[in-house]
């Protein structure tokens, strides 16, 4: 697994964002957790269903962007990468190579 990250100050930027309508079913409890620094400023929370399905909260200070990565070797040439972000508008977005 590798996480990237850049410009860590002030903003929590969650890759996964519950919504707590009163309509939708509340979030999936995530039963593992572990901060990925020693500044405990990246924070993993994850869990599994009984089809293996995986479910993944990332929560990050940061002003700019954070990647997330799986590789079966914990390397980055060839892993699965997860992008997001905050634009200077405000806007959030995302991207997956």
């Amino acid at each position: 697994m590798a996480v990237l990250f850049s410009g860590i100050k002030g903003m929590l930027f969650f890759l996964s964002l519950p919504c707590f309508c009163s309509c939708q079913p509340a979030p999936p409890l995530l039963r593992f957790s572990i901060f990925l620094d020693p500044s405990n400023m990246v924070y993993l929370r994850w869990d599994h269903d009984k089809q293996e399905l995986m479910t993944f909260e990332l929560q990050v200070h940061t002003t700019g962007w954070v990647a997330f990565g799986f590789s079966p070797h914990g390397e980055l040439p060839g892993s699965d990468i997860v992008i997001g972000g905050v634009s200077p508008n405000g806007s959030i977005y995302f991207s997956v190579s």
